[in-house]
């Protein structure tokens, strides 16, 4: 599909991503009046603009991330809203609870934010769906052929044999997992009746918050609520990356660790992270999931954003995609997002 508009329809400037037609932005990285917002991790949902437009998950964790008394107005995936003659919709990503590539058509022409997005299984029905356009803006956080994903099931297999293991030569099990997303995905897979889960409070405040609205999730307990019950068998405990050298992890001694993240699949990484089982589980499209979502959209032209952008955008040129490299503010991956919650 090539361009029709002589003028992009969307641009980067020092705010975000800027439509001008209609006078908003996508996931700013700086104070704006309008903002609409692709998922709630930090680095694509920030404090401080007037109004917000997501989905009804970001909307749920934005408020418990940043505030309760967020200016936010919801919309459902394929719902269309029309600002300045420009139409735009929200559709499935697949990353996390809510998150959603971004539609934006003007007279024809068709763009797509995408945000973060992962191809394949979603543990809330949040599942990536190809959206046809002329433009596709595409994260590149896994832009190299190294990252190639296991099958999920696989994974989670790995990490239930490791769970019972542990429990047999006496040790709790931690697996560091990334607050929103990682977490609750690592909850979703896991067999529950090998014994229970104990989540850091900055786990265990979400996936409350997710439960209370209407979420199916696996039941959870934190710490306090844990020491106080029956010890049947020794749990699996998650916790955010940050809290790994925090005085929490001291109640679990002894405990092993592991990692859940798609950077284990680079040799060296769990040696460096310092735990004992690096997972290779990933939010985020691998080599193959991206040029999937790449030759689905259908685009003409492709800006490659946060990750390997530059080597990513090189290979889309080489194979004959208009391709080029649009610099944002968003995380590279590598240091994800977290909030303040290391203390506990």
């Amino acid at each position: 599909m090539h361009p029709i508009c002589r003028h992009p329809l969307l641009e980067f400037n020092s705010n975000g991503i800027y439509c001008a037609q209609a006078d908003v932005y996508i996931d700013p990285w700086r104070k704006v009046d309008r903002a609409l917002i692709t998922h709630a991790h930090a680095d694509h949902a920030r404090y401080g603009m007037k109004h917000y437009l997501t989905t009804p998950g970001s909307a749920l964790i934005m408020r418990e991330r940043i505030g309760q008394s967020l200016s936010i107005e919801t919309t459902e995936y394929g719902e269309k809203h029309t600002i300045g003659g420009v139409t735009f919709s929200f559709h499935p990503a697949g990353h996390v609870l809510g998150s959603a590539m971004i539609r934006v058509e003007y007279k024809g022409e068709v763009w797509v934010a995408s945000g973060d997005y992962k191809i394949g299984h979603d543990s809330f029905g949040n599942q990536f769906e190809p959206i046809p356009c002329h433009t596709f803006i595409t994260e590149s956080t896994f832009g190299l052929p190294v990252f190639r994903w296991e099958e999920e099931s696989q994974v989670f297999d790995a990490i239930n044999a490791w769970w019972k293991k542990n429990q047999t030569m006496g040790y709790t099990s931690v697996i560091y997992a990334y607050s929103l997303g990682k977490a609750q995905r690592v909850l979703q897979g896991i067999d529950p009746s090998i014994g229970p889960v104990v989540c850091h409070s900055a786990v265990q405040k979400l996936n409350r918050a997710i439960h209370d609205a209407g979420y199916a999730i696996h039941a959870t307990s934190s710490f306090t609520e844990w020491k106080d019950s029956p010890k049947e068998a020794l749990p699996l405990v998650i916790a955010p990356p940050a809290s790994a050298d925090g005085a929490w992890m001291k109640n679990h001694k002894p405990y092993v660790t592991a990692i859940a993240s798609g950077w284990m699949a680079l040799r060296g990484n769990r040696r460096r992270r310092n735990v004992d089982r690096g997972f290779v589980l990933s939010d985020h499209a691998d080599w193959n999931g991206l040029l999937f979502a790449i030759e689905q959209s259908q685009a003409s032209q492709v800006l490659v954003t946060h990750g390997y952008s530059q080597l990513f955008s090189q290979y889309l040129t080489e194979q004959g995609w208009d391709a080029r490299v649009a610099e944002t503010a968003f995380s590279d991956g590598f240091h994800e997002v977290e909030e303040n919650q290391a203390s506990e």
